[in-house]
């Protein structure tokens, strides 16, 4: 059984021009360990897809069909319109932001932002959840991670608060990772020790990742399926590199022209993205 379900999502949205539909029968399903990426140009509809599925819509927006399903359970509890369950926030599903300036608390010190994940998911002493928040700063790339811990977002640069967010949201233990271009603000260097921490939680401890981007080089080095948005709608879903290979809509033969030696192979778009 998956652990992720999308299933017929649709959300409409009221705005100056009316209510419009922003999520058209949106249907992703996500195995336990699967790391799948979710593309599309700019405004096609990913970072709400995944949004809708933590239940952090914008004002205005709403689910006004389908269901979605965590571990066989249908988490938007009252149905089409209805609450989203909070209990799965954090600990069965968590997210990595693309802007950590909006999701990190400015007046708090990036340390106490990790620990408190982890006293609450974990039941540690403060010493304990401290020392593990350390190790997981240190494992995403944070350089004197016990220092940069008593920081706060501010005295950070862009790159590393993200990768405070990243440590932040694997504290908790998520069974799924949402993505929304988490590595956008890194060098290359960093990007690849991200990558490969990603590829060690889903490889490992089963973590499913739902991976949104518009490098379709991070989405060759990471994922193993993917799905294409376009106008809130997934056009092509399919193994990465039969996609790749055979893609079965005008749209993702676009997307794939547009990236640098796509026709010579999956191994060979991260090759050109590491020699840029």
């Amino acid at each position: 059984m998956p652990i992720l379900e999308v299933d017929s999502l649709t959300v409409d949205i009221d705005g100056e021009a009316g209510r419009r539909r922003i999520l058209d029968d949106v249907s992703i399903s996500l195995e336990a360990g699967e790391p799948m990426g979710l593309v599309g140009e700019s405004g096609s509809g990913k970072s709400m897809t995944l949004r809708s599925i933590l239940g952090m819509l914008p004002p205005g927006a709403s689910v006004v069909g389908g269901e979605i399903r965590f571990d066989g359970r249908n988490i938007l509890t009252s149905g089409p319109g209805g609450r989203f369950d909070q209990r799965i926030r954090g600990t069965g599903i968590s997210m990595v932001f693309q802007e950590p300036a909006i999701a990190l608390n400015p007046v708090m010190k990036v340390g106490r932002q990790i620990t408190d994940a982890i006293a609450e998911r974990r039941g540690l002493s403060k010493k304990q959840a401290h020392d593990l928040a350390v190790e997981l700063m240190d494992s995403v790339g944070i350089t004197d991670p016990d220092r940069r811990a008593r920081h706060y977002p501010f005295q950070l640069s862009g790159g590393m608060r993200q990768r405070v967010m990243i440590a932040a949201a694997l504290a908790q233990e998520p069974r799924v990772l949402l993505c929304d271009e988490p590595t956008t603000a890194l060098d290359v260097t960093i990007q690849a020790q991200v990558l490969d921490l990603f590829r060690t939680m889903h490889q490992d401890e089963g973590l499913g990742l739902l991976y949104v981007t518009h490098d379709l080089a991070v989405v060759a080095q990471l994922c193993s399926s993917i799905s294409v948005m376009k106008d809130g709608q997934i056009v092509e879903h399919g193994v990465l590199q039969e996609v790749f290979d055979d893609p079965q809509e005008e749209y993702t033969r676009r997307l794939l022209t547009a990236t640098p030696r796509i026709d010579e192979g999956v191994d060979d778009v991260g090759l050109a993205e590491e020699t840029r």
